[in-house]
């Protein structure tokens, strides 16, 4: 079997600490909530759970983000997986520069395909996931605070393939790829 692996847009650190700041005193609120770690937040546009070739995915991105102009992104707005009153995953939406991002993980997701390490899920739906549940949960105040943050804007100019680790949640950076690089 081959490398877990996942491309992403990583969120500035700014955002990530003033995020940070305001869900730390809300993050013991309730038990059945597993919260993401922020030194891992990232914006998935491909996963791939069995990667046999890194090396030519590496090339098969880098020749796909070469013809990715760079964009800007708002994130901000509470969204429930899959539905708000059985929530599984807590996220802060993309609310600007949806179609930029969705058009970034189509040409992630057809890299991926090119390099044989078929893509999981089928629509997507660009988020910064913050926390999980086994069991769902009714998520409808938690959207509500997640909706008074104030969102955050930034330019995405590079797409990073990460290493995922089966056991627990451990990432390891593998590859940068500027976006809307010149290839010689």
């Amino acid at each position: 079997m081959g490398e877990r692996m996942f491309a992403a847009v990583m969120p500035p650190e700014d955002l990530v600490g003033e995020l940070d700041e305001l869900l730390a005193p809300r993050r013991d609120l309730d038990a059945r909530l597993r919260w993401t770690k922020p030194e891992g937040w990232h914006l998935t546009t491909a996963f791939m759970a069995d990667v046999p070739d890194v090396e030519r995915l590496e090339e098969s991105l880098e020749l796909a983000t070469s013809a990715v102009p760079q964009f800007t992104i708002r994130v901000a707005s509470g969204l429930a997986f899959p539905h708000p009153v059985a929530a599984r995953i807590l996220a802060l939406g993309v609310t600007d520069g949806e179609e930029d991002l969705g058009a970034l993980s189509e040409q992630s997701r057809h890299a991926a395909s090119r390099a044989g390490a078929a893509p999981d899920g089928a629509r997507f739906v660009g988020h910064l996931t913050l926390a999980r549940s086994n069991r769902g949960i009714q998520a409808t105040k938690w959207l509500g605070l997640l909706d008074s943050f104030p969102g955050w804007s930034f330019t995405v100019a590079e797409l990073v393939l990460v290493q995922s680790h089966r056991a627990g949640t451990r990432y390891d950076e593998v590859a940068r790829f500027r976006l809307g690089r010149k290839l010689p």
